[in-house]
């Protein structure tokens, strides 16, 4: 949809070029009812959402322990199963969609105290500024305005506080990304020139997750990424995607979307993935609904 309206739908913003690398791109969402909850994989972004109206609800998701119930904004970080969350009624809300190595810089925290968990956004930026930035984005009257606020926002945190990625953690996550998923921790230390352990701790707090783990996700990703073209059979979906075999691929699947891959692939033929820009959450949309309606 066009930016400059402000009608029920899903929007989608580019950051400002200062900003490329760190955000991924802006998210808009107006409804004018309730939005039934839908699941949301598991992908290499860390999200801080801001709403305003009724309240994006959590049912389920979160590994760590988080309480289900309304929240009006949250910074999700890296995932590890899916998420289960709706809007109860008309609202109106933004998401930001970050690199790890971008949320490491704008928040100046290690991101293991980010993942498998969603937290207040005011527990890293600061008390009130949640509300600020959400009485500013409620009051533009355009989505292109709202993109603009939040490029000032973000600029003005990472002018004021960014901490720069360690070399070495911006080179494994590179890695990790350009192969797919497809290498080990050996190979990466190797790659590196620095011990398994000091791989491990620099990808906790760069990432948020130890490598294996982030290896998992950005395969599961590729091979959605492949499944979109034309593909014979699952055995060839696993061996293009990097799997060992199919039952390692949907062992994966399971773990990561609650669906076999069959079933995803079957979802993502009805419902393809919108507004795809080439990043690792491009088919984050899939509309699933609650894992009890969920095809057989």
């Amino acid at each position: 949809m066009t930016e400059s309206s402000d009608k029920p739908g899903e929007y989608t913003g580019r950051p400002t070029a200062s900003l490329r690398g760190i955000v991924i791109r802006y998210r808009g969402h107006r409804m004018g009812s309730a939005r039934p909850a839908r699941v949301t994989l598991p992908s290499a972004a860390v999200t801080v959402l801001l709403g305003w109206g009724q309240p994006l609800t959590i049912r389920s998701g979160p590994e760590q322990e988080v309480s289900p119930g309304p929240w009006p904004a949250m910074i999700a970080g890296l995932q590890t199963m899916p998420m289960l969350a709706g809007f109860d009624g008309s609202a109106s809300a933004v998401e930001i969609e970050l690199t790890p190595l971008g949320a490491y810089r704008l928040f100046n925290l290690p991101l293991h105290h980010l993942a498998k968990t969603v937290i207040d956004p005011d527990q890293i930026m600061g008390a009130g500024w949640a509300a600020n930035a959400t009485e500013q984005l409620a009051a533009a009257s355009h989505w292109h305005g709202r993109w603009r606020i939040l490029d000032t926002l973000l600029t003005r945190r990472l002018s004021d506080r960014a901490t720069p990625p360690a070399p070495a953690a911006a080179q494994a996550w590179s890695l990790l990304c350009e192969r797919g998923g497809a290498v080990s921790l050996h190979q990466l230390a190797l790659d590196i020139g620095l011990g398994q352990r000091r791989i491990q701790g620099l990808l906790r707090e760069h990432i948020g997750l130890p490598a294996q783990t982030l290896s998992r996700i950005i395969r599961f990703h590729n091979a959605l990424a492949v499944a979109s073209t034309d593909v014979n059979s699952l055995a060839d979906l696993a061996s293009l995607a990097g799997y060992h075999d199919q039952s390692h691929m949907n062992r994966d699947f399971r773990a990561l979307s609650g669906q076999t891959p069959r079933q995803l692939l079957d979802i993502m033929r009805r419902t393809p993935a919108r507004h795809s820009v080439g990043h690792l959450q491009a088919f984050n949309d899939f509309g699933l609904r609650d894992p009890a309606s969920r095809p057989t």
